[in-house]
């Protein structure tokens, strides 16, 4: 189960996929310890609506703030990235950030790339607009199209690392 809600944490773009499914399972617990069982549900779903109000408090948490590229510190942005961080020029590991994330966006089939930015795009209540009419567009369910976005994303994340890593 703790994996399962590991994979879910993940496919929402958590930081921390593995402290939310440790969480869950601690909530769950506890309410195992109140109640002595869980009826009414099936064990597997209540771990998943459990998770569900996880995930929307991370959400409501500071910790987990979106910010643009120039916004966050470069050890940030190579904790995310995963690439060694370099502390003598952060303006040039920016700039070769945001060089890396433009070469690996025009490798991208022209229909991924356009997904990809049509996803991302806008703030808040916007994005979310945008997510649901990009969906129609494409004739798909929005988790569905979530579940494309995360899978190019992830292939945009392994370029921008190989290519940062690159001498």
């Amino acid at each position: 189960m703790r994996r399962r809600l590991v994979a879910y944490f993940d496919r929402k773009n958590c930081l921390g996929p593995d402290e939310l499914a440790d969480e869950t399972l601690n909530r769950v617990a506890r309410r195992l310890e109140e109640l002595g069982a869980i009826t009414g549900t099936a064990p597997a779903q209540y771990c998943y609506v459990t998770a569900k109000f996880v995930f929307l408090e991370y959400l409501r948490s500071h910790a987990h703030a979106d910010t643009s590229l120039e916004e966050m510190s470069p050890a940030r942005v190579d904790s995310i990235l995963g690439t060694p961080s370099l502390q003598d020029d952060d303006s040039r590991e920016k700039e070769q950030l945001s060089d890396c994330l433009e070469e690996c966006l025009a490798k991208l089939a022209t229909p991924d790339r356009d997904l990809i930015l049509g996803y991302y795009c806008g703030e808040q209540r916007t994005k979310v607009e945008n997510r649901r009419g990009l969906a129609a567009t494409l004739r798909l369910s929005v988790n569905a199209l979530s579940i494309r976005a995360c899978r190019i994303r992830n292939k945009l994340e392994l370029c921008v690392r190989q290519c940062s890593s690159a001498p």
